[in-house]
């Protein structure tokens, strides 16, 4: 266990002189180069910033207004109908949108339920087996121009319905 905690510590440094070394065999500005990219990074920060503050606000408007309240119990007798726990509805939907959100109703269930029951530990696999759709299509697309999706948003809604009722399965199976 202690080679690979002496690996991981040294990945990122390792990778950052192999950087610097390869641009100094090619004879390149590596200051310039990395003053270019810091550049561009806050170009594109400056771009998305509009859509994450948009994606904030309407998942707090969400939360505080009761929408999210009002869709769950919507949900909730299709979710008991398969074998879905109820209680997860809300993360499940906040997960498509917010990370940060969703995090903040995944310690809300810590708190009430306690991370190592079920439904704890069946929404720190959802966590880990779903994505931030809306943030992810927005952030990627906005920030390289694209304007038609084609699949993507149908294909990734299905893969996080897959990732939670694999994340309900797979607590089930194993504890």
């Amino acid at each position: 266990m202690g080679i690979l905690l002496t690996i991981s510590d040294l990945l990122i440094p390792v990778t950052v002189l192999c950087i610097v070394v390869f641009g100094c065999l090619q004879r390149m500005d590596i200051y310039e180069v990395f003053l270019e990219g810091a550049k561009e990074g806050l170009q594109t920060v400056l771009d998305i910033l509009p859509t994450l503050i948009g994606l904030m606000m309407a998942v707090e408007v969400m939360r505080a207004g009761g929408l999210l309240d009002i869709l769950v119990r919507l949900i909730r007798p299709a979710a008991e109908a398969v074998g879905f726990p109820a209680e997860l509805a809300p993360l499940s939907l906040v997960r498509l949108v917010s990370s940060s959100a969703a995090t903040g109703l995944l310690t809300d269930l810590f708190a009430k339920y306690g991370p190592d029951s079920f439904l704890g530990r069946t929404a720190s696999v959802m966590m880990s087996c779903t994505e931030t759709v809306f943030y992810t299509m927005s952030l990627y697309f906005l920030s390289v121009g694209i304007r038609k999706t084609r699949y993507t948003l149908p294909c990734a809604l299905l893969a996080n319905l897959v990732g939670i009722f694999a994340a309900v399965a797979l607590v089930r199976l194993v504890f």
